[in-house]
């Protein structure tokens, strides 16, 4: 945060000082009526990951967490039936820390879905571009907006904790000079305006969500043609070689491969890949054929291929 004026000052210490003070959202835009799976999410209501969770499961209920680790104690406590979660977008990669809590607990992956990620310059109702001094949001979203933030050197950008939530706390604060950076979905549940649509620097921006179940609610779809495995190799040379070269000879498809440092053994590592399946029975050889090199192998999900 840059210095500047006292008011200015005052009005972002406003911004961060009140940021978790409840509001009551308008009933109409609730999630009260929907009869279907409780579906945690991290970050408010109108945030990609509810407009995700809305596209996989319609009708579900959502029950929004503050932290990704919430979202996974939530589902592994039964409080509710299911998560969804970002795993990757085409820009900026990884979400690491999900693929750490995928294999710490007892979950699998039911489905996957890709969202086209469109960001919008949002405001009170009756501001203008004009009157913007400050946009607030997720730095993820800033970054995948620099280009329009640069060519409108009088907005300032300021990181906030969540997309949806820089909206609901322009809302609540009523900052005529503030703006936010999120989905059109956001603005609509808060009842915010658009001033300016698709400011993001690259429209090939597209973020995979997966649903996550209980791995004792988890029913294998019989039209699953990927699998997301986690394992760590052997401590000897050419183990991730010979691991390589057994999805190579089964002719399955390496879609995406990560490595993840092991907390608390320096320079080990757990390697996640999606791999392309033919069939169930292709699933079940990949992971046979892994065993004999690897000191772990677990199952993340076997589940359908979002399409395009």
């Amino acid at each position: 945060m840059s210095s500047g004026t006292p008011a200015k000052e005052s009005a972002i210490e406003q911004w961060y000082g009140t940021r978790k003070r409840a509001r009551r959202e308008p009933a109409a835009l609730s999630d009260a009526a929907a009869s279907g799976l409780r579906v945690a999410i991290q970050g408010e209501p109108g945030s990609f990951s509810h407009e995700a969770a809305l596209k996989l499961l319609p009708d579900a209920r959502i029950v929004p967490q503050s932290l990704s680790a919430d979202v996974f104690a939530a589902l592994a406590e039964g409080h509710v039936d299911a998560a969804v979660i970002p795993i990757e977008n085409s820009l900026a990669g990884s979400v690491s820390e999900h693929f750490d809590l995928l294999l710490a607990h007892d979950v699998k992956v039911q489905r996957e879905t890709r969202l086209r990620i469109r960001h919008n310059l949002i405001a009170v109702t009756g501001a203008a571009i004009n009157d913007i001094e400050r946009v607030f949001s997720h730095p993820v979203a800033l970054a995948q907006c620099r280009r329009y933030l640069a060519a409108h050197p009088k907005m300032e950008a300021f990181a906030f904790y969540d997309t949806a939530g820089s909206v609901k706390q322009l809302m609540e604060l009523q900052d005529r000079h503030a703006a936010a950076i999120a989905s059109q979905a956001a603005a609509r549940y808060y009842g915010a305006s658009i001033l300016q649509a698709d400011i993001e620097d690259n429209p090939e921006n597209y973020t995979r969500f997966f649903l996550v179940r209980r791995s004792s609610d988890f029913v294998i779809d019989p039209e699953a043609n990927k699998i997301s495995l986690a394992f760590s190799v052997e401590n000897r040379p050419g183990s991730l070689v010979d691991v390589l070269s057994e999805f190579s000879t089964l002719g399955t498809n390496l879609t995406k491969i990560e490595s993840r440092p092991v907390h608390g053994k320096p320079w080990e590592y757990i390697f996640y890949v999606d791999c392309q399946i033919r069939s169930l029975d292709d699933a079940r050889r990949a992971m046979q054929a892994l065993q004999p090199h690897c000191a772990m192998v677990k199952e993340l999900g076997c589940y359908k291929e979002a399409g395009e």
